[in-house]
């Protein structure tokens, strides 16, 4: 099979499972519903009830899911690839943590400002975590190792402002726990409008950008032979990189591993060229995370767990994997 083919196969394959994924979603909650009474809901808004709690609860969310793994996947690809480090990932770099740090910040101290603007603050947040990060890793020239315990410090500093924060917001902090451990409870379609310019932003930019990834993988030196500018493409792939973390940290909180895991399953999966690699991640990280917010919601029904607990039990394994593995830390996040 040609690698063109067999890409947009997998990508298919995601992409359906995901819809199948999120269909089944529709059946759990708090209200079981069967499968006539999901199909008739879904066709029919009106139906009652049930097509209330398909179309005002469920549905957006499972779409808010989507957007979310697959912006995340995208943020953490396009991080690798700016810094051709295998351990660059948005939880890993600061970048998630930066976007928290101010928005919690804005949440304590500004309650006027609207929510609205959190999207803005938080990539500005993200943006300067990242740019701390790469100047600690020497622009991302130093190791892996290196610019992951660069990345691991500025989180922890940013964690503990947070905290800190928090412990000063008194009982208002209450509200910002849940969103903290990462969930898409209560999301609607309002959340879905929210995200979507920013994830689109950076998936959008990273498929432009396609060409200008696959040579700074060969090498700054081989890129600028090639007459690419590194440092205008670096800080413009670095701005579509945090976009989506911008847009999604408002509405889900701080996800992690989905970045970090999901650009290896691809790698593996030897896509045909950087363009389907974007789409491939695109694809894994929605299913990957439409999955975990079905099982979030439905392993301690009617109770429900944070999305993070999940994708940490998931990623927390791997990434340990990946740092034992001599060949993963010295070989990079080239081709």
């Amino acid at each position: 099979m040609k690698p063109e083919l067999r890409s947009a196969s997998l990508a298919a394959i995601a992409l359906a499972l995901a819809i199948f994924v999120g269909f089944a979603g529709l059946l759990t909650g708090a209200k079981p519903m069967t499968l006539p009474a999901a199909l008739a809901a879904v066709l029919s808004p009106n139906h009652g009830l049930d097509g209330v709690i398909v179309w005002t609860l469920r549905l957006p969310r499972s779409i808010a899911a989507f957007l979310t793994g697959a912006g995340l996947a995208v943020s953490g690809a396009l991080l690798q690839s700016i810094t051709r480090n295998p351990l660059a990932a948005p939880d890993l770099t600061g970048v998630t943590a930066g976007a928290v740090t101010v928005i919690v910040s804005c949440f304590v101290f500004l309650p006027a400002i609207s929510s609205i603007y959190y999207p803005p603050i938080g990539f500005a947040g993200g943006l300067a975590a990242a740019a701390a990060c790469l100047w600690v890793a020497r622009g991302g020239q130093a190791s892996p190792l290196h610019l992951a315990l660069g990345g691991i410090t500025i989180s922890l500093f940013l964690g503990g402002i947070t905290t800190y924060v928090l412990l000063l917001g008194g009982p208002q902090s209450s509200s910002v726990l849940f969103w903290l451990s990462g969930g898409l409870q209560g999301r609607s379609w309002g959340h879905v409008a929210f995200m979507l310019p920013w994830v689109s932003m950076g998936i959008i930019g990273a498929l432009l950008s396609h060409r200008i990834i696959a040579l700074l993988k060969l090498g700054d030196g081989v890129a600028a032979g090639m007459g690419v500018r590194l440092g205008q493409w670096k800080l413009l792939l670095l701005l579509f990189a945090v976009a989506p973390i911008a847009g999604i940290t408002p509405v889900a909180g701080p996800i992690a591993f989905i970045g970090l895991a999901v650009p290896h399953l691809v790698r593996l999966m030897k896509p045909a060229g950087e363009a389907w690699s974007i789409a491939l991640n695109l694809a894994f990280g929605g299913l990957i995370l439409v999955l975990a917010d079905v099982l979030a919601r439905t392993i301690a029904a009617p109770r429900e767990l944070p999305i993070s607990i999940l994708t940490a039990l998931i990623g927390g394994p791997f990434f340990i994997y990946l740092v034992q593995r001599r060949s993963f830390v010295t070989a990079g996040a080239g081709p």
